[in-house]
């Protein structure tokens, strides 16, 4: 029996096109395998030259998915570059959009990326292992997850000049209107009903982990280091914050500023992927390699600041013993308890008497000026990183962006490795047995159009090829 490879691509239920390729040996058990992603990004270089003033605008273009993301860190980087504080009012506006961007992002994936799987099973066909499926299995589940995403999104549509997609609202300084009482109240008239179903979508999370609890701990389970922004109090922190970074023990590696990210991180490149691998620099590359995103703000926080979500993550932080969770399924979990938390910090929002204060905006006194600018957002995906320079003329002349998924490469690489070598076996393939390892990646719910840039189509087509080239096994969709 030669050495053969399987290549999966794209893999499916993601944003993005990503690639993994397994290695068998002559036994027919993986050897190695390799996430690659063959996207590319040039938006450094080509926004470089560009007014920095054009930067919330330009790099929401990255992605439709999650856009917010990108505007608000662009928006704060911008703050910096400018030397500006925007007024409280302006920055619990910008909070207010990104908790619509969290609970939209989140509501998606969740409902109709990984749902799929937990509740219609990893071998179920692929015909009905999608969003229709869970449509025909459960349509009031259906209609509620619609319900979900099209709540966070309008919250966007209200802020951000009637549009859901690359809102115009986050300016140096501020944010360019208001909030209108009719759109507070608006707002405000649904979240109770959005808070039951995300209980519901915690319900359906948290028991499907309870019932295969096995497979959950085992699943894609690696010790890591864990990121994520955190207050003062080591509360959660979405929007603003420090960066905190743990290791696989739930011990102190760090705590930063944002402007001090470079100090801490580095980027390794791989020949193998476009998508470079960010770690922790003190410890090197690959030890030093971290998780972020869901999984990794619940290993790295203290508490959540609302209280129906830090009920549920003291819960959270029982399944291991008070160490760090390491099963990549649980990040679906991890998911549904900022859906809550951000539900229940709108309501915080709408009740504080600044939201509908009309001081949203502090004028920089000059526009153009050479300078350093870092915003750093948590996006729903994980810590989201602008750094921007400038000249005297206000004109880029350095960009650098570390994003979500970027930060998460080397883990899904990780977690792809892990779930072949324990599914794939032999030398037949099966369609339950490859979707288990895309199910790797997807729990990650990685954005690969903002980590690089996609051009063309995306067919999925699984080959099993032996060591001459001949085509052994084919699965196509």
């Amino acid at each position: 029996m030669s050495a053969r490879k399987i290549t999966i691509e794209p893999v499916t239920r993601i944003e993005g096109h990503g690639r993994i390729t397994i290695h068998l040996n002559e036994q027919g058990e993986v050897e190695e395998t390799f996430f690659h992603v063959d996207e590319f990004r040039g938006l450094e270089k080509f926004t470089e030259g560009r007014p920095y003033l054009e930067m919330p605008q330009i790099t929401q273009r990255i992605c439709g998915i999650c856009p917010v993301s990108h505007h608000l860190a662009a928006a704060k980087a911008c703050d910096a570059v400018a030397r500006v504080e925007p007024p409280r009012p302006a920055n619990l506006l910008r909070e207010l959009m990104h908790m619509g961007q969290i609970i939209q992002s989140h509501g998606m994936h969740f409902f109709h990326l990984a749902a799929p799987d937990l509740i219609l099973g990893f071998d179920a066909d692929p015909a009905e292992r999608n969003v229709f499926g869970i449509v025909k299995a459960n349509p009031e589940l259906a209609i509620k997850a619609v319900n979900l995403r099209r709540y966070g999104q309008q919250i966007i549509e209200r802020l951000g000049g009637g549009k859901r997609v690359h809102p115009n609202f986050a300016v140096p300084g501020g944010v360019n209107a208001p909030l209108s009482m009719q759109d507070r109240d608006a707002i405000a008239s649904e979240l109770d009903d959005m808070i039951e179903i995300g209980k519901i979508a915690i319900g359906i999370a948290r028991g499907w982990l309870e019932s295969n609890k096995a497979l959950a701990d085992t699943f894609a389970s690696f010790p890591s280091n864990y990121m994520g922004l955190v207050d003062e109090k080591g509360g959660m922190q979405l929007y603003d914050g420090e960066i905190r970074i743990k290791d696989a023990k739930g011990e102190y590696l760090a705590q930063f500023e944002d402007v001090a990210y470079l100090s801490h991180i580095a980027e390794h490149v791989e020949p193998w992927s476009f998508l470079k691998h960010p770690y922790y620099r003190k410890q090197g590359f690959p030890q030093g390699f971290y998780r972020v995103g869901p999984l990794g703000r619940m290993n790295v926080i203290d508490e959540i600041g609302t209280p129906m979500a830090n009920e549920e993550f003291r819960h959270f932080r029982t399944i291991n013993g008070g160490r760090p969770v390491e099963g990549s399924l649980y990040y679906h979990y991890a998911r549904m308890i900022e859906v809550l938390s951000s539900l229940e910090r709108i309501g915080q929002l709408l009740d504080d008497p600044d939201i509908m204060s009309r001081d949203v905006r502090t004028y920089p006194t000059k526009l153009n000026i050479p300078g350093q600018g870092v915003g750093v957002i948590e996006a729903p995906r994980g810590t989201l990183i602008h750094d921007y320079s400038t000249d005297e003329n206000g004109l880029l002349t350095r960009v650098n962006l570390i994003v979500a998924t970027g930060h998460n490469n080397w883990a899904m690489h990780t977690a792809s490795g892990a779930v072949a070598k324990a599914f794939v076996k032999g030398n037949e393939l099966t369609e339950g047995m490859l979707n288990r390892v895309e199910a790797a990646i997807r729990c990650y719910d990685p954005c690969l159009s903002c980590s690089t840039h996609a051009i063309g189509k995306m067919p999925l087509e699984v080959s099993l090829i032996a060591a001459d080239g001949t085509v052994l096994d084919r699965i196509a969709r």
